[in-house]
């Protein structure tokens, strides 16, 4: 049941979006039918008029930065899109880079990592670490970068933040997972138990993207590819954000325990009755309310 407080702009994206549910509940879109409904969405959810982007080569990996006014030239987030590493793109997601800019009052660099299958694990977070290493290169202190992400994206976060540490690299000051899809078994009860209140993601089509990712023969559990799985210590400050509505929602609940048990810190925000990264949705009030906590969380760690 849509909560009566809900702004009457999320009631009525619940409703699109649930009537679009049922015209594809019985199929799974293939990764090439995701990869254009995510391009078609990043078109008709266009970025604010005052958003400004620019093409950038990060050693090979196609990027952009991306910013609004009052965009502090030093502080940095690095910003890695969702689409199930199977589809997405920095030039479908400037609607939410451009916002996350203006909260954070900083300069976002969104890159095009390898999607699979034509290029599965680890090549995404491979290009994660080239792009991190190459805004250190850029002469970017650490401490005035943060790394953000959404559903795939928020999943490759905390995968990046494991590569970091592994590597010896110095941490960025903060992270932030919007929606996070961080157990490619999908082990999660929420992946069962809200399959018919999420009208974003089906457990099927979760199955199908995670073995694109890894490869017929992958391993699920990898704690780079699922850090769900990960030790989880040594961690940078985390905030994560997820609907109430989500089959993803038991990821980020267990993600943020894992890291709380293993001396991190993490914030945890469940909104009731929001959909997988409704922050995509930029008219929505609970966006901007949620992009605010998001700029506050970043700009609280990134000082100066």
């Amino acid at each position: 049941m849509v909560d009566p407080r809900a702004s009457w702009q999320s009631r009525a994206l619940l409703g699109v979006l649930r009537l679009y549910a049922l015209r594809r509940r019985d199929g799974v879109m293939s990764y090439r039918g995701v990869r254009r409904t995510l391009e078609r969405a990043g078109e008709r959810l266009r970025p604010a008029a005052d958003v400004r982007w620019a093409a950038v080569d990060i050693e090979g990996v196609p990027g952009e930065w991306v910013q609004t006014p009052g965009a502090w030239s030093e502080r940095v987030v690095l910003y890695l899109h969702g689409g199930g590493f199977v589809g997405g793109s920095a030039r479908g997601h400037r609607s939410l880079t451009g916002e996350v800019s203006r909260a954070a009052q900083a300069r976002v660099l969104a890159i095009d990592y390898r999607l699979a299958p034509e290029h599965p694990f680890p090549a995404a977070v491979d290009d994660a670490v080239i792009a991190y290493t190459w805004l250190l290169g850029q002469g970017f202190a650490p401490g005035k970068i943060a790394v953000a992400g959404d559903s795939a994206g928020g999943g490759l976060t905390i995968s990046l933040l494991l590569a970091l540490r592994e590597r010896g690299l110095p941490a960025p000051s903060c992270g932030v997972c919007l929606s996070p899809w961080v157990d490619l078994e999908g082990a999660g009860a929420s992946i069962r138990s809200h399959a018919h209140l999420d009208p974003m993601l089906m457990p099927r089509g979760i199955e199908v993207m995670a073995r694109h990712y890894v490869g017929e023969a992958g391993d699920l559990r990898h704690p780079m590819a699922s850090p769900i799985h990960a030790v989880l210590s040594k961690l940078p400050p985390l905030l994560v954000q997820v609907g109430a509505l989500e089959v993803l929602l038991d990821d980020s609940v267990r993600l943020v325990d894992r890291v709380r048990a293993a001396g991190g810190r993490a914030e945890l925000e469940v909104w009731p009755h929001m959909v997988h990264v409704w922050q995509f949705f930029r008219f929505l009030p609970e966006a901007r309310r949620a992009l605010d906590r998001v700029g506050a969380f970043i700009r609280g760690h990134i000082r100066g």
